[in-house]
């Protein structure tokens, strides 16, 4: 019986990661966490009987622990509670699937538990990468990618000879706005830019991947997983979303990872990584498939995947200071208070005006980040 903890179950890949615990019957879910949801995570207590629950706010926590006080559960808060389930003394594996730099903390204390990560939360190696994976390889703990294009790089890297890697080839579908130039997404709305053309996701990586920063960040996540450097990586539009990813070794020949547009395949691979499983779904019919197709990244009209690539090379504190600039602007375009062409205007600007920092500690990491938010609350 395999024992996991997960970092928001009530979110995208929370709740799939469930899914695949309900459907296997082998998987015992010690700990859960979520922000706001309890009433979702109210039902998945009940159904999973973890041991522990973490909710953000003291008063929604009080108020979840009336609602399950016939059952065994305890109940936490705040920072306190996530790295009580981060670190939860039964669970083997901590899958990191909240959303944003929060999930920094957590995922230390997992590592230093000894923990195995199934990372579902690039943020944490987008902006302390040089950390997680350095400690990581100290500990012996093994970082397992749940996004489905690294999941791809991962698989497509068993059986060869990592040694012998010489590019990534990053695939990204393009997002809804693929071929648009920068004239025409002016009058962009919300509802436009959460229309995925292959993908069910959260809104935040929905808005991401539309400005192709989410491309970007992966760019920088990839770097850190795979120990290479950002110019070894390159993002190829592939708007069919059927490859999601390929390594190419040194002799040439190029390994790719393909299938339907699933997360629930990255998500099982990792909890049950070496092994594969049977997993309910669609399969490729490539009789079917009429054709694949590839395209260039337009970096000029969505530049923000430009700013990633120079966060990436620049490295130090640049990368949080992406990451926080493209968290507080999407935040302000789904509240409609900035314009769609905004986002990467804002992550511009703040790239521009800040002084990096080599090789940064986690307490500079989290200062550059609330400096970042404040520099953006000043002006705008």
């Amino acid at each position: 019986m395999k024992k996991i903890a997960i970092l928001g179950s009530t979110g995208s890949i929370g709740t799939q990661t469930l899914e695949i615990v309900r459907a296997n019957g082998d998987i015992k879910v010690t700990a859960l966490s979520a922000g706001k949801n309890i009433d979702l995570l109210e039902k998945q207590i009940r159904e999973f009987k973890p041991r522990l629950a973490a909710v953000w706010s003291e008063e929604l926590a009080a108020e979840l622990k009336g609602r399950v006080r016939d059952t065994d559960v305890e109940i936490v808060s705040g920072m306190d509670g996530l790295l009580a389930v981060a670190s939860e003394r039964e669970s083997e594996i901590l899958v990191t699937a909240i959303v944003g730099m929060i999930g920094i903390l957590p995922t230390i204390e997992a590592i230093k538990a000894g923990k195995d990560i199934a990372l579902a939360n690039k943020e944490t190696l987008v902006t302390a990468g040089h950390i997680i994976m350095s400690l990581a390889k100290e500990r012996h703990v093994s970082i397992l990618p749940v996004d489905s294009e690294h999941s791809a790089i991962f698989q497509s890297l068993q059986g060869g000879q990592s040694k012998s890697l010489s590019k990534i080839l990053l695939t990204a579908s393009g997002g809804p706005f693929r071929g648009k130039k920068r004239e025409e997404l002016a009058d962009i709305q919300v509802e436009d830019a959460l229309k995925h053309p292959n993908w069910e996701m959260g809104r935040k990586i929905t808005i991401d991947s539309s400005t192709m920063v989410n491309k970007g960040l992966e760019v920088i996540e990839a770097k850190w997983l795979f120990g290479v450097t950002v110019d070894q990586i390159q993002v190829v539009v592939q708007p069919q979303s059927v490859i999601h990813s390929m390594v190419e070794y040194e002799d040439g020949a190029v390994i790719a990872q393909l299938g339907t547009p699933d997360m629930k395949l990255p998500i099982q691979y990792a909890l049950y990584y070496p092994e594969r499983r049977y997993l309910p779904g669609d399969r490729l019919d490539f009789t079917a498939l009429s054709q694949i197709t590839f395209e260039k990244p337009d970096m000029e009209t969505f530049y923000g995947l430009k700013l990633s690539f120079e966060a990436g090379r620049k490295g130090g504190s640049l990368p949080t200071v992406l990451n926080a600039a493209n968290e507080k602007a999407v935040a302000l375009f789904l509240d409609r208070k900035i314009r769609y062409p905004e986002i990467p205007e804002i992550i511009a600007s703040c790239m521009e005006s800040h002084r990096n920092i080599d090789n940064p500690t986690v307490d500079e990491i989290l200062k550059t980040e609330q400096e970042t938010y404040e520099f953006i609350k000043n002006r705008w």
